[in-house]
Protein backbone atom coordinates (compact mmCIF):
# COMPACT_ATOMS: atom_id res chain seq x y z
CA UNK A 1 0.00 0.00 0.00
CA UNK A 2 1.60 3.22 -1.04
CA UNK A 3 2.08 6.14 1.34
CA UNK A 4 -1.33 8.43 1.77
CA UNK A 5 -0.07 12.24 2.09
CA UNK A 6 -1.98 14.51 5.00
CA UNK A 7 -1.02 17.30 2.81
CA UNK A 8 -0.83 18.22 -1.06
CA UNK A 9 0.37 21.70 -1.34
CA UNK A 10 -1.66 23.26 -4.35
CA UNK A 11 -0.63 26.12 -6.77
CA UNK A 12 -4.00 28.68 -5.30
CA UNK A 13 -3.43 31.97 -5.71
CA UNK A 14 -4.41 33.11 -2.29
CA UNK A 15 -1.28 34.84 -0.50
CA UNK A 16 -1.39 37.90 0.47
CA UNK A 17 1.98 37.84 1.25
CA UNK A 18 5.41 36.90 -0.82
CA UNK A 19 6.67 33.22 -0.38
CA UNK A 20 9.12 33.11 2.15
CA UNK A 21 11.79 31.88 -0.26
CA UNK A 22 11.73 34.72 -2.94
CA UNK A 23 11.16 38.03 -3.21
CA UNK A 24 7.57 38.90 -5.11
CA UNK A 25 4.61 38.12 -4.29
CA UNK A 26 3.95 36.35 -7.52
CA UNK A 27 4.92 33.07 -8.77
CA UNK A 28 5.58 32.50 -12.41
CA UNK A 29 5.20 29.11 -13.73
CA UNK A 30 8.96 28.67 -14.30
CA UNK A 31 8.87 29.04 -10.29
CA UNK A 32 6.49 26.54 -9.21
CA UNK A 33 9.47 24.20 -10.34
CA UNK A 34 11.20 25.40 -7.74
CA UNK A 35 8.22 25.79 -5.16
CA UNK A 36 7.56 22.36 -5.45
CA UNK A 37 10.99 21.43 -3.97
CA UNK A 38 10.13 24.12 -1.44
CA UNK A 39 7.16 22.49 -0.20
CA UNK A 40 8.88 18.95 0.11
CA UNK A 41 12.19 19.88 1.55
CA UNK A 42 11.31 22.64 3.78
CA UNK A 43 7.85 22.36 4.80
CA UNK A 44 7.31 18.82 5.30
CA UNK A 45 4.68 18.56 2.39
CA UNK A 46 4.59 15.43 0.49
CA UNK A 47 2.08 16.08 -2.13
CA UNK A 48 1.95 18.78 -4.37
CA UNK A 49 -0.49 19.07 -6.82
CA UNK A 50 1.12 19.96 -10.45
CA UNK A 51 -2.49 21.86 -12.11
CA UNK A 52 -2.83 21.90 -15.74
CA UNK A 53 -6.75 22.97 -15.43
CA UNK A 54 -6.90 26.52 -16.62
CA UNK A 55 -3.36 27.88 -16.13
CA UNK A 56 0.03 27.34 -18.25
CA UNK A 57 2.11 24.36 -16.97
CA UNK A 58 5.45 23.65 -17.45
CA UNK A 59 5.69 20.52 -19.02
CA UNK A 60 9.51 19.68 -17.93
CA UNK A 61 8.39 19.61 -14.49
CA UNK A 62 10.25 16.22 -13.50
CA UNK A 63 12.74 16.60 -15.78
CA UNK A 64 13.40 19.58 -13.93
CA UNK A 65 12.92 18.52 -10.55
CA UNK A 66 14.91 15.22 -10.94
CA UNK A 67 18.40 16.74 -12.73
CA UNK A 68 18.37 20.29 -10.46
CA UNK A 69 17.04 18.00 -7.21
CA UNK A 70 18.76 14.81 -7.94
CA UNK A 71 20.35 14.71 -4.91
CA UNK A 72 17.25 15.14 -2.83
CA UNK A 73 15.09 12.75 -4.57
CA UNK A 74 17.33 9.85 -4.59
CA UNK A 75 17.00 9.82 -0.75
CA UNK A 76 13.33 11.01 -1.04
CA UNK A 77 12.02 9.44 -3.94
CA UNK A 78 8.83 11.25 -6.44
CA UNK A 79 6.37 8.51 -6.40
CA UNK A 80 7.55 7.01 -3.40
CA UNK A 81 8.17 9.64 -0.87
CA UNK A 82 6.81 12.34 -2.43
CA UNK A 83 4.38 12.57 -4.34
CA UNK A 84 3.68 14.86 -7.52
CA UNK A 85 0.03 14.76 -8.75
CA UNK A 86 -1.60 16.51 -11.82
CA UNK A 87 -4.90 17.90 -12.30
CA UNK A 88 -6.06 17.50 -15.22
CA UNK A 89 -7.93 19.17 -17.81
CA UNK A 90 -11.49 17.26 -17.69
CA UNK A 91 -12.01 16.87 -21.71
CA UNK A 92 -15.64 17.80 -21.22
CA UNK A 93 -14.69 20.89 -20.14
CA UNK A 94 -11.11 21.82 -21.67
CA UNK A 95 -9.64 21.07 -25.14
CA UNK A 96 -8.80 17.59 -25.31
CA UNK A 97 -5.25 18.35 -26.73
CA UNK A 98 -4.33 19.85 -23.15
CA UNK A 99 -5.09 16.28 -21.41
CA UNK A 100 -3.27 14.70 -24.17
CA UNK A 101 -0.18 16.42 -23.15
CA UNK A 102 -0.58 16.00 -19.86
CA UNK A 103 -0.78 11.78 -20.41
CA UNK A 104 2.75 12.26 -22.70
CA UNK A 105 4.32 13.86 -19.83
CA UNK A 106 3.50 11.00 -17.16
CA UNK A 107 4.35 8.70 -20.01
CA UNK A 108 7.55 9.92 -20.65
CA UNK A 109 8.31 11.05 -16.88
CA UNK A 110 8.28 7.07 -15.90
CA UNK A 111 10.62 6.62 -18.93
CA UNK A 112 13.15 8.82 -17.45
CA UNK A 113 12.96 8.01 -13.99
CA UNK A 114 14.01 4.63 -14.52
CA UNK A 115 16.79 5.83 -16.72
CA UNK A 116 18.03 7.76 -13.73
CA UNK A 117 17.71 4.59 -11.37
CA UNK A 118 14.72 5.35 -9.62
CA UNK A 119 12.52 2.14 -8.87
CA UNK A 120 9.10 4.09 -9.21
CA UNK A 121 6.99 6.17 -11.61
CA UNK A 122 7.19 9.88 -10.28
CA UNK A 123 3.38 10.47 -11.59
CA UNK A 124 1.07 7.54 -11.11
CA UNK A 125 -2.15 8.93 -10.00
CA UNK A 126 -4.23 12.44 -11.32
CA UNK A 127 -7.27 14.48 -10.50
CA UNK A 128 -10.27 14.85 -12.32
CA UNK A 129 -12.46 18.06 -11.85
CA UNK A 130 -15.48 18.53 -12.24
CA UNK A 131 -16.29 14.48 -11.91
CA UNK A 132 -19.81 14.50 -12.62
CA UNK A 133 -20.32 10.67 -13.55
CA UNK A 134 -18.44 7.22 -13.46
CA UNK A 135 -17.88 6.72 -16.59
CA UNK A 136 -15.78 10.41 -17.19
CA UNK A 137 -13.21 8.26 -14.18
CA UNK A 138 -13.53 4.76 -16.23
CA UNK A 139 -12.92 6.71 -19.53
CA UNK A 140 -10.01 8.73 -18.53
CA UNK A 141 -7.96 5.69 -17.85
CA UNK A 142 -9.36 3.79 -20.80
CA UNK A 143 -8.09 6.42 -22.81
CA UNK A 144 -4.61 6.09 -20.96
CA UNK A 145 -4.31 2.27 -21.49
CA UNK A 146 -5.20 3.03 -25.18
CA UNK A 147 -2.29 5.66 -25.32
CA UNK A 148 0.19 3.45 -23.72
CA UNK A 149 -1.03 -0.22 -26.02
CA UNK A 150 0.64 1.81 -28.87
CA UNK A 151 3.57 -0.65 -30.39
CA UNK A 152 6.48 1.49 -31.79
CA UNK A 153 10.05 0.91 -31.47
CA UNK A 154 10.76 4.41 -30.94
CA UNK A 155 8.25 5.51 -28.76
CA UNK A 156 8.73 1.84 -26.52
CA UNK A 157 5.33 2.59 -24.40
CA UNK A 158 6.13 -0.82 -23.07
CA UNK A 159 8.64 0.59 -20.98
CA UNK A 160 6.82 2.73 -19.83
CA UNK A 161 4.17 3.20 -16.68
CA UNK A 162 1.08 1.32 -17.93
CA UNK A 163 -1.90 2.18 -15.26
CA UNK A 164 -2.90 5.68 -13.43
CA UNK A 165 -4.85 6.19 -10.72
CA UNK A 166 -7.82 8.53 -11.23
CA UNK A 167 -9.08 11.26 -8.08
CA UNK A 168 -12.52 12.30 -8.94
CA UNK A 169 -12.75 15.79 -7.15
CA UNK A 170 -16.44 16.76 -6.70
CA UNK A 171 -17.43 20.09 -6.88
CA UNK A 172 -21.28 20.54 -6.54
CA UNK A 173 -23.18 20.40 -3.25
CA UNK A 174 -25.52 17.96 -5.06
CA UNK A 175 -22.46 16.07 -6.43
CA UNK A 176 -20.88 15.39 -3.18
CA UNK A 177 -23.85 14.60 -1.26
CA UNK A 178 -24.43 11.16 -3.88
CA UNK A 179 -20.71 10.56 -4.52
CA UNK A 180 -21.11 7.83 -3.31
CA UNK A 181 -23.30 6.31 -5.94
CA UNK A 182 -20.79 7.29 -8.50
CA UNK A 183 -17.96 5.59 -6.50
CA UNK A 184 -19.88 2.44 -6.42
CA UNK A 185 -20.71 2.40 -10.35
CA UNK A 186 -17.13 3.09 -10.80
CA UNK A 187 -16.05 -0.11 -8.94
CA UNK A 188 -18.51 -2.16 -10.48
CA UNK A 189 -17.10 -1.00 -13.71
CA UNK A 190 -13.63 -1.98 -13.17
CA UNK A 191 -14.71 -5.18 -11.98
CA UNK A 192 -16.73 -6.12 -14.97
CA UNK A 193 -14.30 -4.88 -17.21
CA UNK A 194 -11.15 -5.93 -15.83
CA UNK A 195 -11.95 -8.28 -12.91
CA UNK A 196 -10.15 -6.64 -10.33
CA UNK A 197 -11.12 -4.30 -7.52
CA UNK A 198 -8.77 -1.01 -7.11
CA UNK A 199 -6.45 -1.47 -3.91
CA UNK A 200 -8.01 2.11 -2.63
CA UNK A 201 -9.61 5.21 -4.00
CA UNK A 202 -8.94 9.13 -2.96
CA UNK A 203 -12.20 10.74 -3.02
CA UNK A 204 -12.05 14.71 -3.39
CA UNK A 205 -14.52 17.08 -2.21
CA UNK A 206 -13.95 21.10 -3.14
CA UNK A 207 -15.02 23.05 -0.69
CA UNK A 208 -14.53 26.48 -2.43
CA UNK A 209 -16.47 26.34 -5.53
CA UNK A 210 -19.71 24.32 -4.05
CA UNK A 211 -19.45 27.52 -1.54
CA UNK A 212 -19.56 29.80 -4.12
CA UNK A 213 -22.10 28.19 -6.27
CA UNK A 214 -24.65 27.07 -3.01
CA UNK A 215 -22.86 29.35 0.49
CA UNK A 216 -21.71 28.18 3.55
CA UNK A 217 -23.55 25.87 5.21
CA UNK A 218 -25.03 23.65 2.45
CA UNK A 219 -21.31 22.99 1.40
CA UNK A 220 -19.80 21.93 4.60
CA UNK A 221 -23.00 19.81 5.70
CA UNK A 222 -22.59 18.35 2.12
CA UNK A 223 -19.21 17.30 2.60
CA UNK A 224 -20.40 15.91 6.30
CA UNK A 225 -22.59 13.78 3.85
CA UNK A 226 -19.98 12.33 1.54
CA UNK A 227 -17.27 11.73 4.57
CA UNK A 228 -20.07 9.09 6.28
CA UNK A 229 -21.16 7.92 3.25
CA UNK A 230 -17.56 6.73 2.29
CA UNK A 231 -17.16 5.10 5.55
CA UNK A 232 -20.24 3.06 5.03
CA UNK A 233 -19.14 2.56 1.54
CA UNK A 234 -15.51 1.29 2.35
CA UNK A 235 -16.94 -1.59 4.06
CA UNK A 236 -19.83 -2.21 1.84
CA UNK A 237 -17.26 -2.74 -0.75
CA UNK A 238 -14.01 -3.50 0.57
CA UNK A 239 -11.87 -0.98 -0.90
CA UNK A 240 -10.22 1.57 1.21
CA UNK A 241 -11.08 5.23 0.68
CA UNK A 242 -8.82 8.38 1.68
CA UNK A 243 -11.07 11.32 1.43
CA UNK A 244 -9.20 14.62 0.34
CA UNK A 245 -10.50 17.82 1.27
CA UNK A 246 -9.75 21.29 -0.94
CA UNK A 247 -9.52 23.63 2.05
CA UNK A 248 -8.32 27.14 1.58
CA UNK A 249 -7.03 29.13 5.10
CA UNK A 250 -10.66 31.39 5.05
CA UNK A 251 -13.53 29.97 6.67
CA UNK A 252 -15.50 29.97 3.35
CA UNK A 253 -12.97 28.65 1.58
CA UNK A 254 -12.69 25.66 4.53
CA UNK A 255 -10.97 27.66 7.04
CA UNK A 256 -7.63 25.13 7.03
CA UNK A 257 -5.00 27.84 8.41
CA UNK A 258 -1.73 27.24 10.31
CA UNK A 259 -3.18 28.75 13.78
CA UNK A 260 -6.73 26.45 12.92
CA UNK A 261 -5.86 22.94 13.68
CA UNK A 262 -7.53 21.79 16.42
CA UNK A 263 -10.88 22.92 14.74
CA UNK A 264 -9.93 21.69 11.57
CA UNK A 265 -9.13 17.99 13.13
CA UNK A 266 -12.64 18.19 14.75
CA UNK A 267 -14.73 19.73 12.07
CA UNK A 268 -13.51 17.35 9.28
CA UNK A 269 -12.75 14.26 11.08
CA UNK A 270 -12.46 11.34 8.75
CA UNK A 271 -10.77 13.45 5.79
CA UNK A 272 -7.02 11.63 5.21
CA UNK A 273 -5.50 14.10 2.99
CA UNK A 274 -6.14 18.56 2.80
CA UNK A 275 -4.86 21.20 0.66
CA UNK A 276 -2.28 23.17 1.87
CA UNK A 277 -2.90 26.34 -0.33
CA UNK A 278 -0.42 29.27 -1.09
CA UNK A 279 -1.88 32.02 2.11
CA UNK A 280 -1.56 28.72 4.36
CA UNK A 281 2.38 28.37 3.22
CA UNK A 282 3.27 32.01 2.61
CA UNK A 283 0.95 34.44 5.10
CA UNK A 284 2.00 32.39 8.05
CA UNK A 285 5.45 32.58 9.77
CA UNK A 286 7.49 29.32 8.14
CA UNK A 287 8.00 27.87 11.33
CA UNK A 288 4.39 27.93 12.36
CA UNK A 289 3.54 26.39 9.32
CA UNK A 290 6.17 23.11 9.55
CA UNK A 291 4.73 22.76 13.13
CA UNK A 292 0.75 22.92 11.71
CA UNK A 293 2.09 20.13 8.63
CA UNK A 294 3.77 17.98 10.99
CA UNK A 295 0.75 17.81 13.42
CA UNK A 296 -1.44 17.25 10.57
CA UNK A 297 0.32 14.41 9.67
CA UNK A 298 0.56 12.66 12.73
CA UNK A 299 -3.19 13.36 13.66
CA UNK A 300 -5.01 13.35 10.40
CA UNK A 301 -4.88 9.47 10.50
CA UNK A 302 -6.36 8.57 13.58
CA UNK A 303 -9.99 10.13 13.12
CA UNK A 304 -13.25 8.71 11.78
CA UNK A 305 -15.69 10.53 9.92
CA UNK A 306 -19.02 10.11 11.98
CA UNK A 307 -21.59 8.05 10.37
CA UNK A 308 -24.84 9.71 10.08
CA UNK A 309 -28.52 7.61 10.14
CA UNK A 310 -30.50 7.80 6.87
CA UNK A 311 -33.26 10.23 8.00
CA UNK A 312 -30.30 12.75 8.82
CA UNK A 313 -29.49 12.73 5.29
CA UNK A 314 -33.24 13.51 3.99
CA UNK A 315 -32.96 16.57 6.91
CA UNK A 316 -30.22 18.24 5.26
CA UNK A 317 -31.26 17.38 1.82
CA UNK A 318 -34.37 19.26 2.90
CA UNK A 319 -32.77 22.06 4.62
CA UNK A 320 -30.30 22.79 1.87
CA UNK A 321 -32.48 25.13 -0.38
CA UNK A 322 -33.63 27.41 2.97
CA UNK A 323 -29.90 28.79 2.65
CA UNK A 324 -29.00 28.18 -1.18
CA UNK A 325 -32.06 29.98 -2.68
CA UNK A 326 -31.43 33.08 -0.86
CA UNK A 327 -27.78 32.66 -1.08
CA UNK A 328 -27.71 33.01 -4.95
CA UNK A 329 -30.50 35.94 -5.16
CA UNK A 330 -28.04 37.86 -2.94
CA UNK A 331 -25.01 36.84 -4.90
CA UNK A 332 -27.27 37.45 -8.21
CA UNK A 333 -27.33 41.13 -6.66
CA UNK A 334 -23.77 41.59 -5.61
CA UNK A 335 -22.50 40.29 -8.80
CA UNK A 336 -22.10 43.47 -10.30
CA UNK A 337 -19.91 45.10 -7.57
CA UNK A 338 -18.03 41.71 -7.57
CA UNK A 339 -17.02 41.77 -10.94
CA UNK A 340 -15.84 45.27 -11.23
CA UNK A 341 -13.45 44.40 -8.12
CA UNK A 342 -12.43 41.53 -9.77
CA UNK A 343 -10.84 43.59 -12.59
CA UNK A 344 -8.28 45.04 -9.87
CA UNK A 345 -7.70 42.03 -7.97
CA UNK A 346 -4.19 41.44 -7.60
CA UNK A 347 -2.60 38.36 -9.55
CA UNK A 348 -0.23 35.65 -8.11
CA UNK A 349 0.03 32.98 -10.92
CA UNK A 350 -0.14 32.79 -14.32
CA UNK A 351 -3.50 31.71 -15.64
CA UNK A 352 -5.18 31.38 -18.58
CA UNK A 353 -7.83 34.02 -19.06
CA UNK A 354 -11.07 32.13 -17.28
CA UNK A 355 -14.49 33.50 -15.69
CA UNK A 356 -16.39 30.68 -14.25
CA UNK A 357 -20.06 30.69 -15.21
CA UNK A 358 -22.71 30.68 -12.50
CA UNK A 359 -24.75 28.50 -13.36
CA UNK A 360 -28.01 28.17 -11.19
CA UNK A 361 -29.86 24.49 -11.53
CA UNK A 362 -33.37 24.70 -12.47
CA UNK A 363 -33.00 27.54 -15.04
CA UNK A 364 -33.41 29.90 -12.81
CA UNK A 365 -31.00 32.33 -14.60
CA UNK A 366 -26.95 32.80 -15.18
CA UNK A 367 -24.72 35.64 -14.29
CA UNK A 368 -20.93 35.52 -14.58
CA UNK A 369 -18.36 35.49 -11.68
CA UNK A 370 -14.94 35.51 -10.99
CA UNK A 371 -12.88 32.54 -9.90
CA UNK A 372 -13.29 31.41 -6.23
CA UNK A 373 -10.56 33.55 -4.78
CA UNK A 374 -10.90 36.73 -5.86
CA UNK A 375 -14.94 36.32 -5.88
CA UNK A 376 -14.32 35.48 -1.52
CA UNK A 377 -11.69 38.45 -1.79
CA UNK A 378 -13.59 40.78 -3.35
CA UNK A 379 -16.39 40.45 -0.72
CA UNK A 380 -14.31 40.54 2.40
CA UNK A 381 -12.31 43.49 0.98
CA UNK A 382 -15.56 44.99 1.05
CA UNK A 383 -16.53 43.75 4.47
CA UNK A 384 -18.96 41.64 3.76
CA UNK A 385 -17.91 38.24 4.42
CA UNK A 386 -19.49 35.74 2.34
CA UNK A 387 -20.09 33.15 5.02
CA UNK A 388 -22.77 35.24 6.39
CA UNK A 389 -24.80 35.79 3.23
CA UNK A 390 -27.80 33.60 3.56
CA UNK A 391 -26.86 31.50 6.61
CA UNK A 392 -29.15 33.58 8.93
CA UNK A 393 -32.01 33.15 6.67
CA UNK A 394 -31.34 29.73 6.20
CA UNK A 395 -31.11 29.36 10.07
CA UNK A 396 -34.43 31.34 10.35
CA UNK A 397 -35.86 28.96 8.06
CA UNK A 398 -34.92 25.91 9.40
CA UNK A 399 -35.73 26.92 13.06
CA UNK A 400 -39.43 27.65 11.56
CA UNK A 401 -39.73 23.69 9.67
CA UNK A 402 -38.64 22.82 12.94
CA UNK A 403 -35.18 20.72 11.51
CA UNK A 404 -32.42 23.13 12.73
CA UNK A 405 -31.94 21.34 16.08
CA UNK A 406 -31.40 18.20 14.23
CA UNK A 407 -29.02 19.56 11.95
CA UNK A 408 -27.05 22.24 14.07
CA UNK A 409 -24.89 19.35 15.81
CA UNK A 410 -23.55 18.34 12.57
CA UNK A 411 -21.53 21.59 12.38
CA UNK A 412 -20.44 22.54 15.50
CA UNK A 413 -18.09 24.88 14.88
CA UNK A 414 -20.58 26.89 12.99
CA UNK A 415 -20.44 29.66 15.61
CA UNK A 416 -16.39 29.85 15.25
CA UNK A 417 -16.66 30.18 11.50
CA UNK A 418 -18.63 33.34 12.19
CA UNK A 419 -17.13 34.86 14.84
CA UNK A 420 -14.17 34.31 12.73
CA UNK A 421 -15.36 35.92 9.43
CA UNK A 422 -17.52 38.39 11.29
CA UNK A 423 -14.41 40.51 12.67
CA UNK A 424 -14.12 41.60 9.38
CA UNK A 425 -17.48 42.93 8.70
CA UNK A 426 -18.40 46.74 8.11
CA UNK A 427 -21.58 47.29 8.61
CA UNK A 428 -21.46 50.57 7.21
CA UNK A 429 -21.13 49.46 3.90
CA UNK A 430 -23.53 47.26 4.07
CA UNK A 431 -26.32 49.94 4.65
CA UNK A 432 -24.54 51.62 1.76
CA UNK A 433 -24.88 49.21 -0.24
CA UNK A 434 -28.45 48.18 0.86
CA UNK A 435 -29.43 51.30 -0.67
CA UNK A 436 -27.56 50.81 -3.63
CA UNK A 437 -29.00 48.01 -4.55
CA UNK A 438 -32.17 47.14 -2.76
CA UNK A 439 -31.77 43.19 -2.82
CA UNK A 440 -28.59 43.83 -0.76
CA UNK A 441 -30.88 44.81 2.26
CA UNK A 442 -31.20 40.82 2.95
CA UNK A 443 -27.74 40.75 4.42
CA UNK A 444 -28.84 43.06 7.20
CA UNK A 445 -31.44 40.38 7.90
CA UNK A 446 -28.15 37.54 8.06
CA UNK A 447 -26.38 39.96 10.21
CA UNK A 448 -29.21 40.15 13.04
CA UNK A 449 -30.56 36.44 12.96
CA UNK A 450 -26.88 35.25 13.32
CA UNK A 451 -26.06 37.94 15.94
CA UNK A 452 -29.41 36.62 17.90
CA UNK A 453 -29.08 32.95 17.29
CA UNK A 454 -25.81 32.84 18.40
CA UNK A 455 -25.49 35.62 21.14
CA UNK A 456 -22.59 37.67 19.80
CA UNK A 457 -21.84 40.50 18.20
CA UNK A 458 -20.26 40.93 14.71
CA UNK A 459 -17.78 43.18 13.69
CA UNK A 460 -14.26 43.97 14.35
CA UNK A 461 -12.40 42.83 17.85
CA UNK A 462 -8.69 43.64 17.58
CA UNK A 463 -6.72 46.64 16.00
CA UNK A 464 -6.07 44.86 12.73
CA UNK A 465 -9.77 44.07 12.60
CA UNK A 466 -10.31 47.87 12.91
CA UNK A 467 -7.47 48.14 10.30
CA UNK A 468 -9.32 46.08 8.00
CA UNK A 469 -12.43 47.81 8.83
CA UNK A 470 -11.37 51.61 7.20
CA UNK A 471 -9.43 49.43 4.57
CA UNK A 472 -12.74 48.00 3.33
CA UNK A 473 -14.86 51.57 3.90
CA UNK A 474 -11.81 52.97 1.42
CA UNK A 475 -11.92 50.46 -0.72
CA UNK A 476 -16.16 50.89 -1.62
CA UNK A 477 -14.84 54.61 -1.75
CA UNK A 478 -12.43 54.25 -4.17
CA UNK A 479 -14.59 51.91 -6.59
CA UNK A 480 -17.35 54.22 -6.61
CA UNK A 481 -14.96 56.80 -7.89
CA UNK A 482 -12.91 54.54 -10.68
CA UNK A 483 -10.20 54.67 -8.89
CA UNK A 484 -7.59 51.37 -9.00
CA UNK A 485 -7.83 49.25 -5.82
CA UNK A 486 -5.81 46.76 -5.95
CA UNK A 487 -3.31 48.02 -3.06
CA UNK A 488 -6.04 48.36 -0.86
CA UNK A 489 -7.24 44.53 -1.66
CA UNK A 490 -3.61 43.46 -0.95
CA UNK A 491 -3.18 45.07 2.45
CA UNK A 492 -6.72 43.74 3.31
CA UNK A 493 -5.54 40.16 2.28
CA UNK A 494 -2.15 40.70 4.66
CA UNK A 495 -4.54 41.89 7.45
CA UNK A 496 -6.64 38.70 7.13
CA UNK A 497 -3.83 36.52 6.21
CA UNK A 498 -5.45 35.71 2.89
CA UNK A 499 -6.09 37.39 -0.43
CA UNK A 500 -9.30 34.98 -0.85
Amino acid sequence: MRKIPATMATQHPDNAGRPFWQKDSFVTTREEIEEAYVCFKDLGITEYNWDWEGKYVDESVVDKLLHKYYNYFKRHSLGEDNFLTFRIPNPRVEKQFRLARAFMVIVTSSQLAESLGFKKPPIFETILPLTETAEEVFDIQEAFKQLVSIDHRLLKMQESIQNIEIIPLFEQVEKMMHSDDLLRKYVRMLKEQYGFLPSYIRPYCARSDPALNSGLVPTVLAVKVALSKYRKLEQELGVRLYPMVGTGSLSFRGGLAPDNIDYILDEYAGVRTFTVQSAFRYDYPKSQVKKAVERLTKELPKAKAKVMPDNIYKKIEEIIPFFEISYRKSIENLAPIINAMSADFPRRRERLQHIGIWGYSRGVGKVKLPRAIPFTGALYSLGIPPEIISTGRGIKKAKKEGIWQDIAPLYPHLIDDLEKAGCFLNKENVNLLAKEIPGCYDLNEDIKSIEEEFHIELGPKSASHKDHYKTAQKVYKNLKNKKNISQLITYAGILRKSLG
